[in-house]
């Protein structure tokens, strides 16, 4: 970390500056230069961070060297993360395919659709048993009903299932029947919920927040990294934007950026993204060519029945259009659909 001091810091300030350092067990090293005077430290940056440094006398600007990230970030694991979901590795080359209903309505229905997504290609189920919703009015989801139900399709199918855990107390009943957690995007930085899926040692599926910046979304993987659990995949689903057009702006800069600042694999949710059917093609085929490690598609069987986000769901067939173009494009990509 580097200190850098004010134009006008006295004597004595670096002086106190130095010893404040040294009190905290730390290196201290002291340039002076034509315009400026900084104190390079070495350390433990974390104690540091600690340490309210900009309120000590003559301190003007405080640099970090290390990312706050440090679990997450490529300097700590230059090597790309595989998460592994059942028998389903995502990252490094691998491609996770996630797909079903937004929520889980009828064992009859989850059944179906699971065969479905799974005869076009898909190697992971997702839906939603506990919905956290805009509306209090809106289906809130079939609880831990919902989850049995959900398990059962994933096994007759040979699919780990991926489902939304939305309350720290709700973790270890969630984790009896997923393979995979997914913190969603209003949870981002429930803190108290992140530390809980770090502890439950299972693979968690972090969405970004819909505004938070990149660095926010890779401090809340820190938050479940720290807790021992190094399975974490990030997903992008779109942030706030002034522009109607789509539900959400798809942010794909942030996919390449994640990749240049994270180990973790990072896939793309072009169905929350874009809240429009036609756009999710090109969009899931653009994440990928970014550098994306999978796709997240909303799929329902009839979508003018879904209790939840049935205009943006494809339908059985139109997903399986969409993972035969992908399989062509992670080719020529050097990429493979995982377990397929």
């Amino acid at each position: 970390m580097i200190l850098i001091l004010k134009p006008d810091v006295t004597e004595e300030q670096i002086s106190h500056v130095l010893e404040k350092m040294e009190q905290l067990g730390l290196q201290a090293h002291l340039s002076r230069g034509t315009h400026r005077t900084i104190v390079g430290v070495i350390g433990d940056e974390d104690q540091l961070r600690s340490e309210p440094l900009l309120a000590i006398p003559g301190v003007k600007q405080v640099v970090p060297v290390m990312p706050a990230y440090k679990l997450a970030s490529l300097d700590a694991h230059p090597k790309s993360s595989v998460v592994k979901v059942g028998n389903v590795e995502i990252g490094d080359g691998k491609l996770g395919m996630i797909a079903g209903p937004c929520a889980v309505e009828s064992a009859e229905r989850m059944n179906h659709i699971a065969e479905q997504i799974r005869q076009a290609g898909a190697n992971l189920l997702r839906g939603g048993a506990y919905k956290p919703r805009t509306s209090p009015y809106s289906f809130q989801g079939l609880g831990e009903e919902g989850l049995k139900v959900l398990r059962d399709a994933g096994q007759a199918h040979d699919l780990p299932v991926v489902t939304e855990v939305t309350d720290p107390r709700l973790v270890e009943t969630v984790a009896k029947y997923a393979d995979m957690l997914q913190v969603g995007a209003r949870n981002m930085q429930n803190f108290v919920l992140l530390t809980e899926v770090g502890r439950s040692g299972k693979p968690v599926l972090l969405k970004r927040g819909m505004s938070a910046t990149v660095e926010d979304w890779l401090m809340s993987a820190e938050y479940i990294l720290s807790q021992g659990n190094p399975n974490v995949v990030l997903c992008e689903r779109g942030i706030k934007s002034y522009d109607r057009s789509t539900r959400n702006l798809l942010d794909l800069a942030a996919v390449a950026v994640v990749k240049r600042l994270s180990h973790l694999p990072v896939i793309v949710d072009p169905s929350h993204a874009t809240g429009r059917p036609d756009l999710i093609p090109d969009c899931a085929f653009a994440g990928v060519a970014v550098g994306a490690d999978g796709i997240h598609i909303e799929v329902h069987d009839c979508p003018e029945e879904a209790k939840s986000d049935g205009p943006q769901a494809l339908l059985p067939h139109e997903y399986a259009e969409v993972v035969q173009r992908m399989r062509s494009l992670a080719e020529l990509m050097g990429k493979t659909i995982s377990n397929s």
